[in-house]
């Protein structure tokens, strides 16, 4: 069996300069620096992610201000 991940707009605040813990739907979790933490837009859901782990996984569509 194959599959690909779903298609989900995540908001992205990148990266970090510092580590933080951050509230995700499993707890609170430690974000080192240069982690990125994505808000899923639907359901408000937020993890941090390793940037290379981001690079494979996402595309950014939309530049910040």
């Amino acid at each position: 069996m194959k599959a690909y991940k779903k298609k989900i707009v995540v908001e992205v605040r990148c990266p970090l300069k510092e580590s933080e813990m951050v509230a995700t739907a499993h707890g609170r979790i430690r974000a080192e620096a240069g982690d990125y933490i994505l808000t899923d837009s639907k359901t408000g859901d937020t993890w941090p992610i390793k940037p290379d782990i981001f690079s494979e996984t996402y595309e950014v569509v939309e530049k910040g201000k």
